[in-house]
């Protein structure tokens, strides 16, 4: 006590290790919480940039099958094409029977001969249609080749996207779980960490001077 009587005010008590502790412990949990959901976001990133590539994916894929479809329906127009043309092969040949038999074996004329002309054209025709029909269905299933291998980097990516979004999850139960402990403990830690009024101190202020 002072001379004059009244309670000398002592300056405030250092931290304690306990205050010290709690204080690191609290600021170290929040480290982990701000970082867990930092985590949870490029995983939330990394599972919407997988869809984003589903979906080009998905597009290119329809686009390939549409193409694959224009090309066999051009296919079965040209194969349409030849069945008339045979006819008319089979009707230049009959042409040319009927123009021989009449000639008991004489020279062939000049419009045995064109029609002779006109047969190996049109052979030509079904010969290139076939052909072209060929080619049209190659073009179709290369593109039903590729819709096929763009189909597997599509379930590559959607299960890519699918364990990201599992991952992103289980990290926000983890920092949620985390924030609610931490603010469970925020209250305890503070009682264990008030001062308590020193015995000399109580007996003094009870003391009249």
């Amino acid at each position: 006590m002072s001379a004059g009587g009244t309670p000398s005010k002592d300056p405030p008590a250092p931290a304690t290790p306990l205050a010290a502790r709690q204080s690191r412990w609290r600021g170290q949990q929040y480290a982990d919480i701000t970082k867990l959901r930092e985590h949870a976001a490029r995983q939330d990133r990394a599972a919407t940039r997988a869809q984003q590539r589903v979906s080009r994916l998905n597009t290119k894929i329809e686009k390939l099958r549409h193409q694959a479809t224009l090309l066999r329906e051009k296919k079965e127009r040209t194969l349409g094409e030849i069945p008339e043309i045979q006819q008319a092969i089979k009707q230049h040949q009959r042409d040319i029977d009927s123009a021989t038999g009449r000639g008991s074996g004489s020279a062939p004329t000049s419009d045995v001969t064109k029609l002779h002309y006109n047969i190996r054209k049109l052979q030509q025709k079904v010969v290139d249609r076939q052909h072209r029909a060929h080619t049209l269905e190659l073009k179709a299933a290369m593109r039903t080749q590729k819709t096929a291998e763009l189909k597997v980097r599509v379930d590559r990516y959607n299960e890519a996207a699918r364990i990201a979004e599992q991952e992103a999850g289980q990290l926000r139960q983890r920092a949620d779980r985390l924030q609610m402990v931490s603010e469970q403990d925020a209250p305890a830690a503070g009682a264990a960490v008030s001062p308590t009024p020193s015995p000399g101190a109580s007996e003094g202020s009870t003391q009249a001077p």
